[in-house]
């Protein structure tokens, strides 16, 4: 979306974009680091040099370590909407008056978010010990999901030995299966829905049929070309 132009900066008599408190200027250069370190990310992952989304921004690596001056920074700017969406998504869960639904949706909600985006999953795995707000953040979704979990527990539908280092788990696995971005979508889905099964306990009702399978062959790599 197009940045929208505040009045003049009363200090510079510059055109000031509006919340960021930059110039026009400042503002682009900042609107193209983060564009291409997002579409690098999500491509090759968050360790991508920073010199090399500098070049794909078309600015000097001065000017990118002066919007963003180490990676940690440049990688909380780029995912903060993402976090926001995984927050929503927990708190949603936590409204549902279904447990275990719960904990269905956050589970394939978190996991549709990662075939689409491979970049948010690296960083939501890793840490950032410098990064407080990213660690914050990342520290109540932690929590909310704990509540989830505690509450499927409760109410008798997830496995008792389903642990929190579980998540942790599914993330890895659907970031296996996530390599080619074609097939992404589809393979996700139906590994959640092996997973969502096997976390299941005391089904009252026939268990839902599995997502139709992407057109997957063993023995095929599916990493992402390199760029």
């Amino acid at each position: 979306m197009p940045a929208r132009l505040s009045p003049t900066a009363p200090a510079t008599g510059v055109p000031a974009v509006g919340g960021t408190g930059l110039r026009a200027d400042a503002e682009l250069n900042r609107r193209r680091v983060l564009d291409a370190a997002r579409a690098l990310f999500v491509s090759r992952g968050i360790d991508v040099p920073m010199a090399t989304i500098a070049r794909h921004a078309r600015v000097g690596v001065a000017t990118l370590y002066r919007r963003f001056p180490t990676r940690d920074a440049l990688v909380t700017a780029v995912f903060s909407d993402e976090l926001s969406v995984c927050r929503a998504s927990m708190e949603e869960a936590l409204a549902d008056d279904d447990p275990w639904r719960g904990f269905c949706r956050t589970i394939e909600s978190v996991c549709a978010s990662q075939a689409q985006d491979r970049g948010f999953s690296d960083a939501f795995l890793s840490s950032f010990p410098d990064m407080a707000g990213f660690e914050r953040e990342r520290r109540r979704i932690e929590e909310g999901f704990a509540e989830v979990v505690r509450r499927a527990k409760a109410a008798g539908r997830l496995r008792q030995d389903f642990d929190l280092s579980d998540l942790t788990l599914v993330f890895m696995a659907n970031r296996g299966v996530i390599g080619d971005a074609r097939t992404a979508p589809a393979a996700s889905r139906r590994l959640v829905a092996h997973l969502l099964r096997s976390f299941e306990t005391g089904r009252a009702e026939p268990a839902r049929p599995l997502p139709p399978p992407a057109p997957l062959r063993l023995g095929r790599s599916h990493r992402a070309p390199e760029r």
